[in-house]
């Protein structure tokens, strides 16, 4: 196995959730299925996609909002449609944003405009300032291996941490 793939293989170990990133297109929407998705900030509120220089909606996103559709884990059809594996009897429903489209009734959904473009390698680095979202409940639809898995929500009795637990401050770790 060459380096580059031995290295997808690694990387391929990090969990991550699904989205389609959608836009408008001069012939009507267009989406791509994206798994390198963030938030970067809540003030001003930020998200990050990152996307295959080689895609062919890699150039719809240069200075056009976009929103980011978080799939639900009965959307795997979708994710595939979007990654070019066209299903012909998948009816692919969209809903009109403020400024661009939407996939009907994703998991989330993040609507943005562009704020800042940066180049990664191969890749270009899309910051959103977030202008809407919405989201709903129920399972994620995430990949992790090289495959689609279900991400289930906690249980009811778990309560969520009154702190978001991956930005703790540099001096709340204590040594033992």
């Amino acid at each position: 196995m060459d380096q580059r793939m031995d290295l997808r293989t690694c990387l391929s170990r990090f969990g991550t959730g699904v989205t389609v990133v959608t836009v408008d297109a001069p012939d009507g929407m267009h989406g791509l299925t994206v798994n390198a998705f963030t938030s970067v900030s809540l003030e001003p509120a930020l998200v990050l996609v990152s996307i295959n220089r080689r895609t062919r909606g890699h150039d719809l996103l240069q200075e056009s909002p976009f929103t980011v559709n978080v799939l639900g884990a009965e959307q795997v059809a979708l994710a595939r449609h979007f990654a070019g594996h066209r299903h012909p009897e998948l009816e692919v429903r969209s809903v009109r944003g403020h400024l661009s489209p939407r996939l009907e009734n994703p998991l989330a959904w993040i609507e943005c405009r562009p704020w800042r473009t940066y180049e990664g390698g191969d890749h270009s680095i899309y910051l959103g300032n977030v202008l809407d979202y919405g989201y709903r409940s129920g399972p994620g639809l995430g990949f992790f291996s090289g495959g689609f898995i279900t991400l289930e929500p906690p249980a009811e009795t778990e309560r969520p941490f009154p702190y978001d637990v991956f930005e703790l401050p540099y001096d709340a770790y204590e040594e033992a």
